[in-house]
């Protein structure tokens, strides 16, 4: 089997992406300053959005999916008065209003679009319909129509009123929550119309401002290199586990952490650690940890401690653990 390209890197980088690129532009671009075998993102930001997009190396791709369900917050700049075909910015005037809504107006328009919500996408996004990307057929002539989906806002706080014609504000949201969107619902909301001019995402589940660095920050030129900093990344990494610390720790020993990296189960009466009392059946995942090491992923399953996602395999614990990992211990799955 050839060898996959690029070096094994574990680890998280957040970027403070700017305006311009795609979240996937960037994930390229680092992917080959660092040489790396395998990059993610977790969370995409558009084009005309900047702010915070963690990019995962190696391992760290197995934990994207709980970043990408985690909390995020926004604050965008809602501009009113036009309409636009992509709902920023970027798109073309579809219609125009010359109501202007009082900051008590903005403010009473949030309640009904805060909490568990039906939204409706953006015409220009990259969820598929028959197929196509809904952005493809809009660039082609076809908006296609977008039925509207549940979305989970948890508050919008209107910031400030730099003039009449703009207003900024803050979001804290769940998965999958078009800011897009919610600009033009607030508006609409108001007896107007609108778009985002502005947006940034300043949290991303467990990653804040004060974890990223610009790509300015980040060495890209390999070329520049010395032959004693050839194996030097172009930037720290953090670990891989840093994405699951929202995620409550179960102690676990060595031998209880083989079965569950071998697949197998574990009686949660048995354990040496016991559960704490907020576990519920089939809904708590639990960050398995050696010590200091997260080792995984696990949740209780008919009535069972079973893995979930693991980060570490055998050779975690040296090839003497292979064949006791091959016994039927637990094999109950």
């Amino acid at each position: 089997m050839a060898r996959k390209r690029g070096r094994e890197i574990d680890g998280w980088l957040i970027l403070d992406k700017p305006l311009g690129p795609t979240s996937t532009d960037m994930v390229n671009k680092l992917r080959w300053a660092f040489d790396a075998q395998k990059a993610g993102h977790a969370g995409t930001l558009d084009p005309l959005a900047s702010g915070i997009l963690p990019i995962a190396f190696g391992k760290a791709t197995r934990t994207i999916p709980y970043i990408m369900d985690a909390t995020k917050h926004y604050q965008f700049t809602l501009t009113m008065g036009e309409s636009r075909t992509t709902d920023d910015l970027e798109g073309e005037v579809l219609a125009t209003s010359s109501y202007r809504p009082t900051d008590e107006e903005l403010r009473a328009s949030l309640p009904a679009l805060t909490g568990e919500v039906m939204q409706v996408p953006p015409v220009f996004s990259a969820l598929r319909v028959g197929g196509q990307r809904a952005y493809d057929l809009a660039r082609s002539g076809r908006p296609p129509e977008l039925p509207p989906r549940p979305a989970r806002i948890d508050s919008i706080t209107l910031v400030s009123r730099p003039n009449a014609d703009t207003a900024i504000f803050e979001v804290q949201s769940g998965k999958g929550v078009y800011m897009r969107s919610l600009a033009r619902d607030i508006a609409l909301a108001c007896g107007t119309v609108g778009h985002i001019s502005v947006l940034r995402r300043t949290k991303c589940g467990p990653f804040d401002l004060s974890h990223a660095i610009t790509i300015d920050q980040i060495a890209l030129d390999k070329s520049a290199q010395t032959v004693d900093k050839a194996d030097a990344l172009p930037a720290p990494l953090l670990d891989v586990a840093t994405a699951l610390v929202d995620i409550p720790a179960l102690a676990v020993t060595e031998a209880e952490g083989r079965i569950l990296i071998w697949g197998q189960s574990l009686d949660p009466a048995d354990l040496t650690y016991p559960l704490p009392a907020v576990s519920r059946e089939g809904d708590q995942l639990w960050r398995a940890m050696i010590g200091e090491h997260v080792i995984g992923l696990c949740q209780i399953r008919d009535g069972r401690l079973r893995a979930v996602r693991m980060l570490e395999n055998h050779e975690f614990f040296g090839e003497h653990d292979v064949d006791y990992c091959r016994t039927p211990h637990g094999s109950d799955r």
